[in-house]
């Protein structure tokens, strides 16, 4: 048994790639290393053969050249080679999501500190040496591939994606964190993170350039450049996930024409995400927070401007507060690039509190910031009847009226105030029929 157990590690001495199986209470040391090859390797780390099993698996790191004479220790370990900051605060959420899973670290810092074109190269040869540990696995423990989740970052997303295209049998999910673009975007499938590398692939991208996951099951679209954050706060607070909405593109969810959940049209960020295998790809967007939790509310706000002139205005700054019955969020800003008589016009705005049932609100429309002759002999103005607004959360639409017939809204003046229209006669009598712009979403 010992001879078999060492011409068994010999078919594996060629991995260059280290697995780490991290534990909850020292989620930033790889105090063990599950061995290929090495069976008695999964039986001193405590690997719980029960449970789903994780696998991190980092970016490229730059090379640093620096002056090590007067480095503190810190700086020294991020200069020599030291993980990302990242993965020990993404491995400490996932146990605490997931407390009997098993959380393995990839580590392939030699390979990911070269220059990028090089590390990119190695690619192939982590997601290689990641596949050939996983079906060492499925095939010496019988672990059912089901439970086996690769997360992947930056190159680590491709590294992940080509192991999956790899396995004897596939993954149960590959999650992409902003999987890198340079020498990917047209590389074929089998190079990179595809849709077909997994039962199922859900790819995070914070920016939209160079984007090599157009074709995986959910591609969503965030402002923000924090993936890892995001899926993080989707581990920590999964009593409130962020929702994304599908889109065609980010210039039409701007105008707050995709707040729809029709037919898995939305879906939850991250972690919880619904597992809805399309016939192709869809591009899903949100809006974030600055900072944990990144949670917001996003809202369709559908005015109709009224007036007895043709008058058109361009690159026009306004503020709109909205009251609920638990909070309100006051002084929203948005610019439309457009405003005319007689046209209707759809954007979207979001709040970062719940702010609960919609009941009232103000809109304002702001001065310009250089001086105005046209402005200081007349204040341009605009006739409003109604305000219609979609929550994307809860799908509820509110349309809010005048507390007159009709709020004349001035440019440089006080902000009108509408409040909830409670019943249809209140509609008919503010003019609103199916026929009317403002009567649909």
């Amino acid at each position: 048994m010992k001879l078999l157990g060492i011409i068994e590690g010999r078919g594996f001495t060629d991995i260059e790639s280290k697995f780490a199986l991290r534990t909850p209470e020292d989620t930033a040391e790889d105090t063990c290393h599950l061995i290929p090859g090495e069976t008695e390797s999964v039986a001193n780390c405590h690997f719980n053969h029960s449970s789903k099993t994780f696998v991190v698996i980092h970016g490229w790191t730059e090379p640093q050249k620096k002056n090590l004479v007067n480095n503190t220790f810190s700086e020294l370990k991020k200069v020599t080679g030291m993980y990302e900051s990242w993965v020990p605060k993404l491995v400490a959420a996932l146990y605490k999501r997931e407390p009997d899973s098993n959380v393995i670290v990839v580590d392939w810092l030699s390979r990911a500190q070269q220059h990028y074109p090089v590390s990119a190269g190695y690619t192939k040869l982590v997601g290689k040496d990641v596949a050939r540990f996983i079906n060492w696995m499925a095939e010496e423990f019988n672990y059912p591939l089901d439970n086996v989740h690769l997360l992947g970052y930056s190159l680590g997303a491709h590294a992940a994606g080509i192991a999956g295209s790899l396995t004897n049998k596939k993954v149960n999910r590959i999650t992409g964190l902003d999987p890198a673009g340079p020498n990917f975007e047209y590389a074929e499938a089998p190079s990179r993170l595809s849709p077909d590398d997994a039962d199922f692939v859900d790819v995070l991208h914070t920016f939209t350039r160079g984007s090599p996951g157009r074709n995986v099951d959910q591609l969503v679209k965030c402002s923000h450049e924090r993936s890892i954050h995001l899926f993080i706060d989707s581990l920590l607070n999964e009593e409130n996930p962020s929702k994304a909405y599908r889109c065609n593109s980010k210039e039409t969810f701007e105008k707050g024409l995709c707040l729809s959940c029709r037919k898995n049209r939305c879906n939850n960020l991250g972690y919880e995400i619904k597992k809805v295998r399309a016939k192709r790809s869809s591009k899903m967007y949100l809006k974030t927070r600055s900072q944990m939790p990144y949670k917001v509310f996003h809202y369709q706000v559908k005015i109709h401007f009224s007036g007895t002139e043709n008058d058109t205005h361009t690159n026009q700054a306004f503020e709109i507060s909205l009251y609920g019955t638990v909070a309100e969020s006051e002084n929203i800003p948005f610019t439309l690039a457009e405003v005319s008589t007689n046209k209707t016009y759809s954007f979207l705005i979001y709040t970062e509190v719940d702010i609960g049932e919609l009941l009232m609100l103000k809109l304002r429309w702001k001065s310009d910031s250089y001086f105005s002759w046209s402005d200081w002999w007349s204040s341009p103005g605009f006739v409003i009847e109604k305000i219609r607004v979609k929550a994307g959360e809860t799908q509820k639409k509110v349309i809010f009226c005048s507390r007159e017939k009709v709020s004349h809204l001035q440019k440089g003046k006080a902000a009108v105030v509408f409040v909830k229209c409670h019943d249809k006669s209140l509609n008919r009598k503010s003019g609103c029929s199916d026929l009317h712009p403002m009567c649909t979403f």
